[in-house]
């Protein structure tokens, strides 16, 4: 089941069920974080309420909307190891066998998200990129989580994009912090829940054999393969649940997919063949089952001096 959440011509924002690419309208519902807390079996009776009931709605008359308004929290992982492995090659340096031990992460801004339409860049920022992840979506609380437990625990999966200001990033991550302001602008998030069953045809080891791709302006940038991934979102949940908990809504990232951003493809290709991003271009970040994000990027806010009075 797909779920989306999107304001209409009238600035309302609600939430429907896509069902045969037609949206069918949740009456009462504005975000699916309350529903993912009364539970899976909630989320889903209200979407089937909805396929047989449900008000509908044109898409193409809306704007879509980030499914979950403000999670609770959000942590990125570090999950594909060509990603990781080719960033490290840059720097000089072999993989770190700390990595094949544990799926580390960084929390973010849970503040940022956004699915469809105008993605600003970072104030200051102007080496701005992608970063062509999945989300897994905390379905229920648990905390000290098995593996198998963990599965349990996500309730479904959405396209994720790591909007990045690499310079702003670089220069803060030399303070031995971070990131921060380099990613704490926008996060791409959307445009549908899709809950875990769709997928299940598709499970290989370690995620799902579904297509990963973004372009730039019509031009294909990245691919990859969700199966690609080394670590699991099940031990990704479990890693993250370790000594405290996760709760419904949580947004767990994968990490960038090989070839999913721009640092990596223009220190392997040249920044003429991949040069940044620049306001006016049009991003579209896809997975296949999951949906596309479709984006323009636009300038960024001024950057206002902290000079005491």
């Amino acid at each position: 089941m797909k779920f989306v959440r999107f304001s209409g011509p009238d600035d309302r924002i609600q939430v429907a069920v896509v069902v045969r690419d037609r949206f069918r309208v949740l009456a009462g519902v504005e975000d699916l974080l309350p529903l993912i807390e009364s539970g899976e079996s909630a989320l889903l009776d209200a979407g089937r309420a909805a396929e047989k009931a449900g008000e509908e709605v044109d898409p193409a008359e809306t704007q879509i909307l980030s499914p979950l308004a403000t999670p609770p929290t959000f942590r990125d992982f570090y999950a594909f190891e060509q990603h990781v492995r080719a960033g490290r090659a840059w720097r000089g340096l072999e993989m770190d066998p700390t990595w094949y031990q544990i799926p580390v992460f960084y929390f973010s801004n849970p503040y940022a998200f956004r699915a469809d339409g105008d993605i600003p860049m970072p104030p200051g920022a102007s080496k701005f990129d992608f970063e062509l992840e999945v989300a897994a979506i905390v379905g229920k609380a648990g905390s000290n989580l098995t593996v198998e437990e963990a599965e349990d625990h996500i309730i479904g999966y959405c396209v994720l994009n790591d909007w990045s200001g690499r310079d702003v990033q670089h220069r803060e991550m030399t303070l031995s912090l971070g990131p921060v302001k380099g990613k704490d602008t926008a996060t791409g998030l959307g445009p549908y829940l899709v809950t875990k069953d769709e997928l299940a045809p598709y499970a290989t080891a370690t995620g799902f054999d579904r297509a990963m791709t973004l372009t730039v302006n019509g031009r294909l940038y990245a691919e990859a393969n969700w199966s690609d991934v080394h670590w699991s979102f099940p031990q990704m949940v479990a890693y993250a649940a370790r000594g405290t908990e996760v709760r419904p809504g949580d947004v767990i990232g994968s990490g960038t997919c090989g070839t999913g951003c721009i640092l990596e493809l223009s220190r392997t290709h040249g920044e003429e063949k991949y040069p940044w991003l620049k306001p006016g271009d049009e991003v579209v970040a896809t997975i296949e089952g999951l949906g596309s994000l479709r984006n323009t990027i636009v300038d960024a806010d001024p950057v206002h001096p902290l000079d005491r009075p």
